[in-house]
């Protein structure tokens, strides 16, 4: 739903506005329909942004937007219904906002059988993009609450979006696997040195998802950490998903393991994206419902392409075509299409190309042989890879400059420098790509490097083949921070552990187009 006002009308005094909300006295918390999971904003621009919120029961969501904290400015929006169709969740984009601005906006709910009966309201902010060259700051990462390592208050929760939180991000990327609706909750682990991991659970992550309500249930537990809720509050999310949203490496070809009774990946993937979209705050697409690829500009030097590897892909086999056609999509020749489009119109200083999977790491899935990801070993251009050489080639030849890939999935922190004069496929200009990640999961690593397009280590931090899983009570959790000094427009590329310790940066000077 889209709501719309003017500049002029938004900046106008509000207090007749205010007026308008009735407030009753209520003798008990509970007759009220709450927030139930915190506030979430995502999806910002230069001059609007979506809000989300949940609630228990059909309810409306009662939206004001400010420019400052005292609300003194601010509008009430027209309401919206959260119904069980959507489990009671529901958002907004709110449009025609002024740029650089820090946003303010508080949620309540109002009971759709009693009108009279109004919840307490949840104060959030996000700014705007910048119509200047400001600085911009963000961070990403991916992997959150898997291979059972839940939240252990005892461990200080999912601490690593509390480290994010320092720094005033203007946004976060989240790189996928914002769930791990294939791994179970225990209350209890053993560690490797005797020690007891306590998890906080619920009933729906003794086992894996497969009904609609249970993919719910494990966007909600992670919803429960008062890390996580703080962080939606104050730093807008612009996520993408991965597998672990569905089950392990799915695509059209996943053999389900004996755990699951629902036997149809099919359905499974269309309950879990109808969780995910329903969970967050992403933009919806009116051509394409519940697409997930997208661009969003922030500014005159950022532009971030959102893909989607998961959608559009072949079945996970051998992945060593040696031609292009079904059996190798990765992104699909749609995405392809429309990314090249962007990335050929984009007037940014640099274009992030936000890839829930590495480049250059192999990848594989299962004892068959098949492939996980695009990389399928040393040697030339195959399968899944046709698609990343044609899109290295038309950058080269367009040409298009500053592109720097984002990435997670692998459990593990590194940096990438693809360089052509190494490579088996030589056309295309040298790139960087980062990994970051598990922001709350196991770690594992390193993987192997494919040498198909170059890929140098410049910077690895991973457990080692006989560390394998490690909790994040061992502290190697990673994210990656990046700042864009608005008047040089270099990129700072910092990737940083859950104790916020710098453990490697780089810095890359723009070239002018």
């Amino acid at each position: 739903m889209n709501i719309k006002f003017s500049r002029r009308r938004f900046l106008a005094t509000g207090a007749g506005a205010l007026g308008t909300i009735a407030m009753p006295y209520l003798s008990r918390a509970a007759d009220r329909p709450p927030v139930t999971h915190g506030v979430q904003s995502g999806d910002v621009t230069v001059d609007g942004g979506v809000v989300w919120a949940r609630t228990d029961r059909p309810a409306q969501m009662l939206v004001e937007v400010a420019t400052t904290d005292t609300f003194r400015d601010a509008r009430a929006l027209p309401p919206i219904a959260a119904l069980p169709e959507s489990d009671f969740t529901a958002k907004m984009l709110i449009e025609n906002l002024p740029g650089g601005q820090d946003i303010f906006y508080r949620v309540r709910f109002r009971d759709l059988s009693h009108s009279a009966v109004e919840g307490e309201a949840v104060v959030g902010r996000f700014r705007t993009a910048p119509a200047d060259r400001r600085d911009v700051s963000f961070v990403w990462g991916g992997d959150v609450a898997g291979q059972g390592w839940g939240i252990n208050p005892d461990d200080g929760g999912i601490f690593t979006f509390s480290a994010m939180r320092k720094h005033r991000p203007d946004f976060f990327l989240h790189s996928g696997d914002t769930i791990y609706a294939d791994g179970p909750i225990a209350s209890e682990v053993k560690l490797a040195d005797g020690k007891i991991w306590k998890n906080v659970t619920i009933p729906e992550k003794a086992k894996v998802a497969e009904t609609l309500d249970e993919y719910r249930a494990a966007h909600k537990y992670n919803l429960t950490d008062d890390n996580l809720r703080a962080f939606n509050a104050e730093v807008p999310i612009f996520v993408q998903w991965d597998d672990h949203e569905v089950t392990n490496n799915w695509s059209a070809s996943k053999e389900l393991p004996a755990a699951y009774k629902e036997r149809d990946i099919a359905l499974l993937a269309a309950r879990g994206a109808r969780a995910f979209h329903e969970m967050y705050p992403l933009r919806e697409s009116i051509n394409e419902p519940g697409r997930v690829y997208r661009q969003i500009s922030y500014g005159p030097h950022l532009d971030v392409f959102m893909l989607d590897e998961r959608s559009y892909r072949g079945a996970n086999g051998p992945n060593l075509e040696t031609a292009y056609g079904p059996a190798s999509y990765f992104l699909g020749p749609d995405q392809t299409a429309w990314l090249k489009r962007g990335l050929l119109n984009s007037r940014a200083t640099w274009k992030v190309i936000a890839s829930d999977m590495p480049l250059s790491l192999v990848v594989s899935d299962g004892p068959k042989g098949g492939s996980e990801a695009v990389a399928q070993g040393d040697g030339p251009v195959r399968g899944r890879e046709f698609e990343i050489a044609d899109i290295l080639r038309f950058i080269k030849m367009a040409p298009i400059s500053n592109t720097v890939w984002l990435t997670a999935d692998v459990h593990y922190a590194a940096a990438h420098y693809y360089d052509p004069n190494k490579a088996q496929f030589q056309e295309f200009e040298p790139f960087w790509e980062f990994v970051s990640g598990p922001l709350h999961a196991g770690t594992f690593g390193p993987a192997a490097l494919d040498n198909t397009f170059g890929p140098e280590v410049r910077f690895v931090k991973a457990p080692g083949k006989n560390s394998q899983n490690l909790p994040p009570s061992a502290g190697m959790q990673f994210f990656g921070h990046v700042k864009i000094d608005g008047a040089s427009g270099q990129m700072i590329v910092t990737l940083r552990d859950r104790a916020d310790v710098a453990l490697w940066s780089t810095t890359l000077d723009p070239k002018l187009a």
